[in-house]
């Protein structure tokens, strides 16, 4: 019985690593997703889980010469918008280094199978200051054109909120990239 309850509640600290997600699909390839007109629709929970808002965001996704552009334009439910703009650059097998203006240092992207996470700092600005936060985010492919995304956002190690969206893919629109 100890045995039992000791293996349940260890199974339970460990989180997944993204080598667990090596043989599942449909496959992430973030060229292939990220690739034209997407969008997302979220929300995002506090510390005690509670939804405090929920957004929607056009993406225009461009990639040139192996380098990924993500164009980012987030409306929130109380009017506000935040524009923000990812680079994702190839830094070996299977792995992307993804900066943004409001990105401290640059943030680790990698993917297996049919899941892509992407650990960086965000500065988030509040009324009269900024606060950083670390963000463990998680990607899993479901189809063609649909992600499932979870962010883990934690300060100082302790859990302050969640991003919880889906990105859909939109390959019947346009997309304006640079050529």
């Amino acid at each position: 019985m100890f045995i039992c309850l000791a293996t349940l509640l260890l199974g339970g600290c460990g989180t997944a690593s993204i080598e667990d997600y090596r043989d599942r699909s449909p496959a992430f390839m973030p060229e292939d997703f990220f690739n034209g007109a997407l969008s997302a629709h979220g929300v995002v929970k506090d510390f005690s889980g509670a939804a405090i808002r929920h957004f929607n965001a056009d993406i225009i996704a461009c990639w040139s010469e192996g380098v990924g552009t993500l164009n980012e334009l987030f409306i929130f439910d109380d009017g506000e918008q935040q524009t923000r703009i990812w680079t994702l650059t190839p830094s070996g097998d299977q792995t992307y280094i993804g900066t943004a203006g409001d990105v401290i240092g640059a943030g680790s992207a990698r993917w297996e199978g049919n899941a892509m996470f992407l650990d960086y700092t965000l500065r988030i600005a509040l009324e009269d200051i900024s606060i950083d936060v670390h963000i463990d985010d998680r990607m899993y492919r479901i189809s063609e054109n649909v992600v499932v995304n979870e962010s883990k956002m934690r300060k100082w190690g302790f859990g302050v909120g969640e991003i919880v969206l889906t990105l859909i893919k939109h390959p019947e629109q346009p997309a304006d990239c640079p050529t």
